[in-house]
C-alpha cells in the first residue's frame, strides 16, 4: 500500500478541490457547480492541509482561523476509497497544528459524519447556533 503524504503548503486548483469533494461525498453539500465560489473558498481559507497517495489528491481539510483563539474547520473530505485509514484524523490534527495550539478547533459535522468526530477525540456540544445561508 502506498504511503500517504500530507502537505500544508501546496496550492490546489478548484477542479482538484471539486474532484476530491465528489469522491468523498462532501460534494453533496458544497457549491461544486459554481467554480468562482469554489475558487474563493480556496483563496480565502487560512489553512489548507492535503493528503496525497501516488501524486493523487485523496483528502483535504480547509479552515479559517485567527491563529490565536479559534479555528473553524469548514471542510474535511477524504476519498471514500481511502476512508477508515486514519487520514481524516491526521488532516484534522495537522489543521489544528497549523492554526496554532492556542486555538480551539470548531466544526459543524455533515449529517453522515456526526458519529465520526467523537471517535477521533472531539467533544460534541449541543449549544451551537447558526444562521442558514441565503441562496
Amino acid at each position: 500500500m502506498p504511503s500517504i503524504i500530507y502537505h500544508s503548503d501546496l496550492k490546489i486548483t478548484a477542479s482538484d478541490f471539486v474532484d476530491v469533494l465528489q469522491r468523498s461525498t462532501l460534494g453533496e453539500r458544497r457549491p461544486i457547480d459554481n467554480p468562482l465560489r469554489i475558487q474563493k473558498m480556496l483563496d480565502e481559507a487560512d489553512v489548507i492541509v492535503t493528503a496525497w497517495s501516488d501524486n493523487k489528491l485523496i483528502g483535504i481539510s480547509r479552515a479559517v482561523t485567527d491563529f490565536s483563539f479559534c479555528c473553524y474547520l469548514s471542510d474535511l473530505a477524504v476519498d471514500v476509497q481511502y476512508q477508515h485509514q486514519g487520514i481524516g484524523k491526521q488532516l484534522v490534527l495537522l489543521t489544528h497544528v497549523a492554526a496554532g495550539s492556542e486555538t480551539q478547533l470548531i466544526l459543524l459535522a455533515a449529517p453522515k459524519a456526526v458519529d465520526y468526530y467523537p471517535k477521533i477525540g472531539m467533544k460534541q456540544f449541543s449549544h451551537c447556533f447558526v444562521f442558514d445561508r441565503k441562496q
